[in-house]
Parts: C-alpha cells; sequence; structure tokens
C-alpha cells in the first residue's frame, strides 16, 4: 500500500542514485562495456544495440575532443549532455563520470540522469533545506514515545536550543502552555496520541502558552499534527508543525471583541449597567480590570458640568448587578494623568509596573486612560489596567479602547437621557394623577397605580373621581397607549379635559363624543409626527353615579366595562363591547345604565391589571372577579388581593385599579316635591323648604335656602309649561334642586339700576356655594349647594 496516497508526484531519491539513474561504462576506447536496465528505461536503447559500440553515438551532437578528455578523467566529472533517445528524440541529461581502474585495466563508469528531474529534485531539496533552516515555521520531531528527536531553526529559537529537549516528552516545552480550540482534547499528549493511533492528521489547532525565549508574554500558534511512517508503513512518530500567530489571533479578538461590544454595550438604558457591560466587554481581552468614572450628575440623568476642573467630584461605580452596584468618591490632582486625559480629551498611557529593586519583577503593568466623550461633553474616564499582561498598551490597542470607551459613553449618555425623561416623565405623572380622592357620600373608594417597569418608561394611566351636582359621582379610567413623556403630557391634558367636561353634567356618552372629537381634532396637525394622540391610541371609561335611586350609568371608548359585584357576592359581567377608542372612529357611543344595590363593588382598572405578555385578557378579568366575590372585604384589602395576582416580574404595563363600593341616599335625607307651574306656588315652595329643614335640624338655614328655592322656582315657573320639580337633598351641603321641561339655561347677568328683574339667580349665586344647570332627556334641573354650618 502507497505510503503517500496523496503524494504520488513527490520523489524523494535523488534521480542519480544508482536505483534510479542510468548507468553505463566506457572502456579505454570509450566503447561501451556495461549498460544497465535503468539506463535502456531512461534512453530506450536494449543492450545488445549498445554494447561494444562507442559511446558517441548516444552524443545528440558531434562530440569533439570533450567525451575522450571526460573519458580519461583521474577525478569524477560532471556536465551536461544532450543524448539521444532510441525513438529519436533528445534527452537533455545531466551525466557524470567516474573512473575506474582494476587490475590494471581503465574504464569509467557513467552516470546520466534527466535534467529537468534532476533540477526538480534539487528544488526539493532546497525547499527542505529552507523549512529546516530559514522558515518561520516550527517543525519538530517526535518519536513514537512522544519525546523530541529533532527540530528545525525557528523550533530552536523558540525553544532557545532545541537539544537540551531532544529525548525529553513535549509537554517539558511548553509547561504551562493549552489548546484553546474547541472540540479537541485540551492536552498535547492527547492529541497527539490520537495522531499516532489513528493516522488522521489533526490541523489548525490553536495553542496558547509561554516560549522558553519569551517566557515573560504569552503567544498563541496554529499548530498541525502529522504520523511519520517508514517504507513499510510502521510508525516512526510524528511530526508538528506550529505557527507564532500572536499578532492575527489578537487582531481577530479584538474584531470580535467590537462586534460584542456593538451588541452588549449600552443595551440597557441604565447608566450603571452601561458601565458595568464596558468592563464585562473589555475583561481579559483587552485589560485585566476596567474602572469607569462618572460625575453625580450624570448618575442622576442630569447635564454633565461643564466649567469645572477636570477630575472633581467623580464617583467610580462598583459591582455588575443592581444588587451589586454603588459607588465611591474619587478625584484627581490637575497633574495627574486621568486630569490631563480629561483636560485634553485624549487618551494617556503609563506603565505601573514596579522597578526590579521593589521586590517583583519588571515590565509587569500599565495603565490606559480614555475619556468617556459625547456629543462633544466629557461624561467620565474609563480606565484600562493590565496587571498580569506585561505588555503596554500599543497603538492597535490604544485605538480598541478609544473606540470601546465612545460606545460606552454614547450608551452612558442615552441612558442619562433616558433616566432624565424617564424622571421627568414620572414627576409629571405623579402631578397629574389625583393625589387624593375627595371623600364622598354616594361612595366608598380605594385605587392602586402600581406603574410599569422603569425600563419600559413611564405609562399614561389615569384614574379620577369627580363630585357631581345632586350627590352623584363622576368615575373615570383610561388609558394612553405608550410609555414616556408624551404619553403622561397627553394622559394629564385627557385627564384635565374629562373632569372639565364631567363638571357640565354630560352624560358618559355624550362626555366620550366631545372627547373624541377634541383627540380627533388635535391629532391632524401632528399626524405626520407620529405623536399625536390618535397615533398614541386613547381608551377611556366614564361612569356617573346617583346615590339617590343606585343609578349607574357609563360607557366606554375602548375600554374595559366595569365588573360589578353586588351586595351578596354576585359578580356580573358586561355583555356590551366598547366603543371604538377615542379618535379612531366616528361610531357613536352608547350609555349602559345599571341599578345597584347598596353595598355593590364595581371595578374599574386598565388592561395592565388584567393583561400580560403570559395570560390574555380574559383570564385576567376571570382572576379579577374571583376577588371580587369577596366584597364583603375592606376595598384596600380587596385592592391588595386584586394586585397580588398579578404575574410575577416586572410590568410591561401601568396597572390601575379603582374599586367603588356604592351607597344610596336613605329617603330621610331626600324630600321632592311636585308643583304646578303656577306663580302662587313659589309661597308654597318657601313653606315645605323650611318644614323640611326644621324636620332636619337645620332651621338656621331656612331664611337663606328659602330665598335659594323661591329664586329657582320663580324662574322654572316663568319660562316652563310643565310641572316643576323641587328635590332638597341633606348630604355633606344642603342640595336644592328645581326641575322643568324646558331646554333653556338661565344666564347670570348684572342687573341694571332701572331693571325690574335679572337679580335672582345673582342672588343665587352669592348666596350658595356653587350653582349650575344640567341636561336631562326631559329637560333641565338648575341647582344650587347651600354650605351646612
Amino acid at each position: 500500500m502507497d505510503r503517500f496516497p496523496n503524494a504520488a508526484d513527490v520523489e524523494f531519491h535523488s534521480p542519480l542514485d544508482l536505483t534510479k539513474a542510468a548507468v553505463a561504462v566506457l572502456d579505454a576506447e570509450g566503447r561501451i562495456s556495461g549498460w544497465s536496465t535503468s539506463a535502456q528505461r531512461l534512453l530506450g536503447h536494449p543492450p545488445e544495440e549498445v554494447l561494444g559500440r562507442s559511446a558517441d553515438r548516444l552524443l545528440a551532437t558531434a562530440p569533439g575532443p570533450r567525451l575522450p578528455a571526460l573519458c580519461k578523467t583521474h577525478r569524477p566529472r560532471s556536465t551536461v549532455l544532450d543524448l539521444r533517445c532510441r525513438d529519436g528524440h533528445t534527452l537533455r541529461a545531466a551525466v557524470t563520470f567516474a573512473p575506474l581502474t582494476h587490475q590494471g585495466v581503465a574504464a569509467t563508469a557513467v552516470v546520466a540522469a534527466d535534467l529537468v528531474a534532476l533540477r526538480g529534485w534539487e528544488a526539493q531539496l532546497a525547499l527542505l533545506q529552507g523549512l529546516a533552516t530559514e522558515s518561520s515555521v516550527g517543525l519538530t520531531i517526535y518519536d513514537t514515545d512522544m519525546r523530541v528527536v529533532w527540530g528545525n531553526v525557528s523550533t530552536d529559537q523558540e525553544l532557545a536550543g532545541v537539544a537540551q529537549y531532544v529525548g525529553r516528552p513535549a509537554a517539558d516545552l511548553f509547561p504551562e502552555g493549552e489548546f484553546i480550540s474547541r472540540h479537541h482534547p485540551p492536552d498535547e499528549e492527547q492529541v497527539m496520541e490520537q495522531v499516532l493511533k489513528t493516522g488522521e492528521p489533526v490541523l489548525g489547532m490553536h495553542y496558547r502558552g509561554r516560549a522558553p525565549v519569551d517566557p515573560v508574554r504569552e503567544h498563541v500558534w496554529s499548530c498541525s499534527y502529522h504520523r511519520l511512517v517508514d517504507a513499510r508503513g510502521e510508525p516512526l512518530g510524528l511530526f508538528e508543525e506550529s505557527l507564532d500567530i500572536t499578532d492575527r489571533y489578537r487582531a481577530q479578538e479584538r474584531l470580535s471583541l467590537l462586534v460584542r461590544a456593538g451588541k452588549r454595550i449600552g443595551a440597557s438604558l441604565d447608566v450603571r449597567r452601561t458601565a458595568a457591560e464596558l468592563a464585562d466587554v473589555a475583561v481579559p481581552q483587552l485589560a485585566d480590570e476596567v474602572l469607569v468614572d462618572l460625575p453625580p450628575a450624570v448618575i442622576e440623568g442630569r447635564q454633565p458640568p461643564t466649567g469645572s476642573a477636570p477630575g472633581h467630584s467623580l464617583l467610580r461605580m462598583h459591582g455588575r448587578t443592581p444588587e451589586e452596584f454603588r459607588t465611591s468618591p474619587v478625584s484627581y490632582p490637575p497633574s495627574s494623568p486621568q486630569a490631563l486625559s480629561l483636560a485634553t480629551n485624549r487618551p494617556v498611557v503609563i506603565d505601573t509596573s514596579p522597578s526590579p529593586g521593589e521586590g517583583f519583577p519588571a515590565g509587569r503593568g500599565s495603565d490606559l486612560f480614555v475619556p468617556l466623550l459625547a456629543r462633544d461633553a466629557v461624561l467620565g474616564l474609563a480606565t484600562f489596567r493590565r496587571g498580569n499582561n506585561p505588555d503596554p498598551f500599543g497603538p492597535e490597542e490604544q485605538t480598541l479602547a478609544v473606540e470601546l470607551a465612545e460606545r460606552a459613553a454614547v450608551g452612558i449618555d442615552n441612558a442619562r437621557r433616558y433616566t432624565s425623561q424617564h424622571a421627568a416623565a414620572l414627576v409629571l405623572q405623579r402631578s397629574l394623577l389625583p393625589q387624593h380622592l375627595p371623600e364622598q357620600s354616594a361612595v366608598e373608594v380605594a385605587y392602586r397605580y402600581l406603574p410599569a417597569d422603569s425600563r419600559v418608561g413611564v405609562g399614561g394611566d389615569w384614574f379620577d373621581l369627580i363630585p357631581l351636582s345632586g350627590a352623584r359621582v363622576g368615575l373615570t379610567v383610561g388609558d394612553v397607549v405608550g410609555h414616556g413623556v408624551h404619553a403622561a403630557a397627553t394622559m394629564g391634558r385627557l385627564r384635565a379635559t374629562v373632569r372639565t367636561l364631567a363638571l357640565l353634567d354630560l352624560d358618559p356618552a355624550e362626555l366620550l363624543t366631545r372627547l373624541d372629537g377634541l383627540v380627533a381634532q388635535e391629532a391632524e396637525p401632528d399626524a405626520a409626527d407620529g405623536l399625536s394622540d390618535k397615533a398614541l391610541g386613547v381608551t377611556c371609561l366614564y361612569a356617573i353615579y346617583d346615590p339617590v335611586g343606585g343609578r349607574c350609568v357609563w360607557a366606554s371608548a375602548g375600554h374595559p366595562p366595569p365588573i360589578v359585584a353586588d351586595a351578596g357576592g354576585t359578580v356580573a359581567l358586561s355583555s356590551l363591547a366598547p366603543g371604538p377608542p377615542l379618535g379612531v372612529d366616528s361610531l357613536p357611543y352608547e350609555n349602559v345604565e345599571l341599578s345597584l344595590s347598596d353595598g355593590s363593588v364595581m371595578a374599574l382598572f386598565t388592561d395592565g391589571v388584567v393583561e400580560d405578555r403570559r395570560t390574555d385578557i380574559d383570564s385576567g378579568i376571570d382572576r379579577l372577579a374571583h376577588v371580587l366575590t369577596w366584597q364583603r372585604c375592606p376595598l384596600e384589602e380587596l385592592c391588595d388581593r386584586a394586585m397580588s395576582t398579578l404575574p410575577p416580574g416586572p410590568q410591561a404595563d401601568d396597572a390601575t385599579l379603582l374599586l367603588v363600593r356604592t351607597r344610596r341616599l336613605g329617603t330621610d335625607r331626600v324630600a321632592d316635591l311636585r308643583l304646578p307651574p303656577e306663580p302662587a306656588m313659589v309661597a308654597n315652595a318657601r313653606t315645605d323648604t323650611e318644614r323640611q329643614l326644621e324636620t332636619w335640624g337645620l332651621s338656621e338655614l331656612s331664611f337663606t335656602a328659602a330665598l335659594v328655592v323661591s329664586e329657582l322656582v320663580t324662574n322654572s315657573i316663568r319660562y316652563a309649561t310643565g310641572p316643576v320639580m323641587l328635590r332638597l337633598i341633606k348630604d355633606r351641603s344642603l342640595l336644592c334642586e328645581v326641575s322643568d321641561n324646558a331646554h333653556t339655561a338661565p344666564h347670570l347677568r348684572r342687573a341694571r339700576r332701572d331693571d325690574e328683574g335679572g337679580r335672582g339667580l345673582f342672588l343665587v349665586a352669592q348666596m350658595s356655594q356653587r350653582w349650575g344647570t344640567r341636561y336631562t332627556a326631559s329637560g333641565k334641573t338648575i341647582w344650587a349647594e347651600l354650605a351646612i354650618p
């Protein structure tokens, strides 16, 4: 079997070797007396055609005097001759003439070979010699016991003399070395055993270690192993090729480090985490340690200071996780290299290696200071420190460190800006949400607001309780899709708008219709920038509860409907689908009317309470409905139970929950009087009012209340065509309401001195806390509130 099946054209024997070369013997007269089979193979002449004949016949050119002279030489001589082959073509051959003398008989041995083949063999020999003496590729031969047999000049230089390792095992060459290529045994001896056993070469493995000639620095070699066999195919050992690729390997590491930096640095939008990401990426490939120093303003999300002394009042970042994050103060003198780097906006390298007299080996340690620059502002300083690596930071490594610092600076600045915007949005949102809800006789309320995870940003949830006329309350919950300052600002604007419209005593469907028109109108100019309310998406639910009759009316603009649990714990879900979100469509909104018993609990909520990435909204609604079956519990406890059912982990959206327990006003606190539209009924209204106030123990309000009722009833009788209804409600204040079938609202005006009328509403406004008009399906109601002393 061929020992070298993949190298059929490689010949290691010289063409002048006696086993291959053409050999002939010439006598003293130049006749051929001997002819080898290799001569016949080279020139094609059989022995019977050449023996006894002159050798001149084999020359393609006239011999001249040169051939006899070569035959009579007393020492070997070599020349180039053109020989005639049997088939007629000419072969240029390298020919050697060597004198022979035997028992006084002179003869000449002639050895010939194809000149082209000889020159090719000589080139191969030169190649082998070059590999042994001049190549930068290290070649080492091991025997079957994996002991060093031979090494070329490159190996000799790396080992500081290969002779001292001859006969020693391979492990002695680099005692601390290791393979860093994957999918191969980490031990060199195991790799060599595998090659000897299988005959399969192992190619291009990366080996890291310290060469004996340079024990301080780590090098990386690309190593390949091949088995050596003898002529019979028996293993002789193996040889190793090794090429120092330290520079190329470090360049590849720098490139992969930049790729890794692009993926990892600045992805968190957190200043502390970004500083930790820079250290994680740079260690240990570029430095043994990375320190990041930032001004307090940058950490807090404010603008970096300008005009102060470089390096003054910085904080050093510590920790890799939020649980470990901490800072420590640090400052640099004006003459320090750190201050120089910050002042010049350039990297500065210093040698920190101790001198030999200090008891440490020289040449170990250097620091590289790189300013963190972003948008022409200095955000801090990054220190790349080497303690174990003796190589100083070279130009390429300084460029790499600067690029890493630039990426980190952009990430830190983005995180700073995000922190600033997030803090501003959070303050804005907190200021726009109600700090406390006013106590009302009609309802008892409790609420919870759980903001979204800070990495997502401040959301746009809002809720409110709005006192209305007639002891009624308005309840609203809304959600602006999106996060950040714009979502918070939109939320605040919409909440204020809802409150304003609610004070006009609009029914829920009418309020949402007007709100929808305002959102659509505001969306048109800003549609191109993608920041409009319509682009964000807005949902809202508004409800009005009347404690006199227990009537609740609500309407929804794309918002989840309320969940109601009656006093017995039975939970009811609305079957009516919500209307479209605000600003999206022109479909009308519909009122839904509920009759709530005393003690019912109604839940108004945003989708963050019932929906997340892991569960659908129906499961969340069922979960909240189950909590409401415990409606007899205090509302604060119910809120806690509802929020505890949220999935653990960071919230992707704000979660807002408003629980309302309804109360009804007893008949002893409400008095109704139906009056015909006759002027004489004004006196009856005053009398009945005074009598009712005496019953309630409010006689001191009789004069004021009678005057207000008189003016309101007089105004209704004057302009209405049907019966007039007078209602008195004893609540936290005394409520006086007069209803009629007219749809025109009275207007407050200042009467002139000679006017006979126009002073009634002025008196009402002066004598009441507040007053107003609300419209109903059958007409209008004018109301006034009087403070109870």
